[in-house]
């Protein structure tokens, strides 16, 4: 299976903010704005793939910034790494000001899809061959994040997790 790059898997959505879609401030529902994430991240990892995929776990979601009604916003997703059935999505969430046109991140998140056959079972994905300086950034965090999923979730004892070890105490 041939190596892919995450821009391969880029996936923009845009889209404007909604009345019908804001809190009583007047600002994007956190809700709404996670399902936008979940909807680019499965596209980003089915392009990845080629499979169908199904959201595993939302590993990471900051809401740094209320969204405005009317604000355009605009989702891109990546595949930040792949391992044999399942893909890290590095989703980054930006907002353009209705009024002065500057665009600004507003919010971020790390999805985990799982790609599967017809049947539902897990099937291997092509691995992921970053390139740009962030690319590779988010690359090497993505098994520090797996490592301590896995630790957290009794499924890794603390000592096999080598790349948490290295960041901790040294290689």
């Amino acid at each position: 299976m041939e190596s892919k790059s995450p821009s391969a898997s880029r996936t923009t959505m845009t889209d404007m903010v909604l009345p019908s879609e804001t809190n009583p401030l007047n600002n994007l529902f956190g809700g709404e704005l996670l399902a936008r994430m979940d909807r680019a991240a499965s596209i980003a990892a089915r392009r990845h793939s080629r499979r169908i995929t199904v959201t595993a776990s939302v590993n990471h979601v900051a809401f740094n910034r209320a969204v405005p009604v009317g604000s355009v916003v605009t989702v891109e997703a990546a595949v930040s790494r792949a391992f044999k059935t399942s893909m890290e999505v590095y989703i980054d969430v930006w907002m353009e000001d209705r009024f002065s046109g500057e665009r600004t991140k507003a919010n971020e998140a790390i999805y985990t899809f799982v790609a599967v056959d017809e049947t539902g079972k897990p099937t291997e994905v092509p691995q992921l061959s970053p390139e740009t300086d962030l690319e590779k950034e988010r690359f090497a965090g993505a098994l520090r994040r797996k490592q301590l999923s896995l630790v957290l979730a009794g499924k890794m004892k603390p000592d096999e997790a080598t790349e948490l070890k290295a960041l901790f105490m040294g290689s």
